[in-house]
């Protein structure tokens, strides 16, 4: 009798972001993806615990259930911090609780912040030219940007970003990071940064629109690792997450040449991951933070070419919003943070009631706006009642 194939036997590099295969693979990653470990931090910190019960939290969400909707919305782990807090804790029957899961896009806002530090401590200009850390990046490609233009999304690159694509130059791009098995679609052992040099500006000029590119953030982590002198995963512990005391190991996805995936690869346990929306309203409380400077965090909020944003292809998604330093500011006169990855990964940070909310998900869709706009209403209720 011929042997019934195991649910983990299903899952290959072709599926690996396809539901019902995602709920393994997105907190099971290393086994699909080459990867570079992220050291947990030496000063872990204590978390501590001040639990809201559920009910109270179905009353703040105008929920008739929680578990209904987060189930219903594909979720694998819901968190709230509260104060600095563990305020509520939720995971999926199929999400092993320890493990570090997927945070896609997200990662681009965690890149966003080693940047800022990297500014900090000296190390890298924003206002510099790309091809001034990087000189084999040409003129009529990405060397003629800035590292702000990075930061921005406002890098007039000839690229979509097209989850969809199966032929085109998104799956080219995928194949590059080692997300996808090789296919003629693709040239042979080509790399991230090999992939990133063959791009070429579009018709428009640099900064003056938004477009959400992730080989601008790749690139961008490429950048810092050149600034930093080091790779970007040990950057990351020694600048961002070891300082915040992060408890658990993560790791990032790399290519065949070791190149971290800075657009979409961290994965992080969800309880560190809402340490880093704790850390900067920590930052923002005493003014300063070990990994966070407070200059950092009011240029996110403050600066930025707000045109730029409302001539973007995101600004129906938050019409009074802005992007700066690969984060989104909800609001520009009552701002929030937030961090989104594709497939329902979600960082919310309501820096005046002081509550963050984590959403890790395996979505069957990459990217769905009415839900996206639901679930920006829903965190907003939460906060707004608990805080």
């Amino acid at each position: 009798m011929p042997r019934t194939l195991s649910t983990r036997e299903l899952i290959s590099l072709q599926n690996w972001r396809e539901r019902p295969h995602s709920c393994f693979s997105f907190h099971n990653v290393r086994e699909f993806v080459g990867t570079q470990q992220i050291n947990k931090s030496e000063n872990a910190r204590h978390l501590p615990v001040d639990l809201i019960s559920k009910p109270e939290l179905q009353r703040a969400a105008e929920l008739a259930s929680l578990d209904d909707f987060l189930i219903e919305t594909e979720t694998d782990a819901f968190v709230i911090f509260k104060n600095g807090c563990l305020a509520f804790d939720w995971r999926a029957d199929h999400y092993s609780s320890e493990k570090p899961h997927i945070v896609f896009s997200i990662s681009k806002s965690i890149t966003g912040m080693l940047a800022g530090q990297l500014q900090h401590v000296g190390l890298l200009n924003p206002d510099r030219l790309v091809r001034d850390y990087l000189p084999d990046m040409l003129p009529e490609g990405y060397g003629g940007c800035t590292v702000q233009h990075l930061l921005d999304m406002q890098a007039a690159i000839d690229f979509d970003e097209n989850y969809l694509d199966t032929t085109g130059a998104y799956v080219r791009y995928r194949i590059a990071t080692m997300w996808n098995p090789p296919s003629d679609a693709a040239p042979k052992d080509e790399d991230l940064r090999t992939f990133l040099l063959s791009l070429r500006c579009s018709a428009s000029s640099h900064g003056e629109v938004f477009r959400y590119l992730s080989p601008n953030s790749d690139l961008l982590g490429i950048v810092l690792e050149q600034a930093g002198s080091g790779r970007y995963a040990d950057l990351l512990s020694e600048y961002v997450l070891g300082p915040l005391g992060c408890a658990h190991e993560a790791y990032i996805t790399v290519d065949r040449a070791g190149t971290a995936r800075a657009a979409g690869g961290i994965c992080l346990h969800p309880h560190d991951l809402a340490r880093v929306g704790q850390g900067i309203l920590d930052a923002i409380i005493s003014g300063e933070n070990a990994s966070i400077p407070a200059a950092w965090i009011q240029d996110t909020l403050t600066s930025g070419n707000v045109s730029a944003w409302e001539n973007g292809e995101f600004s129906g998604l938050l019409p009074q919003g802005n992007y700066r330093n690969q984060w989104y500011v909800s609001d520009r006169e009552t701002p929030c943070l937030l961090a989104i990855g594709i497939h329902g990964q979600w960082l919310y940070i309501d820096l005046k009631r002081q509550i963050v909310i984590v959403k890790l998900s395996s979505q069957a869709e990459p990217v769905n706006e009415a839900l996206d706009a639901k679930l920006i209403r829903f965190f907003g209720r939460i906060a707004k009642s608990i805080g």
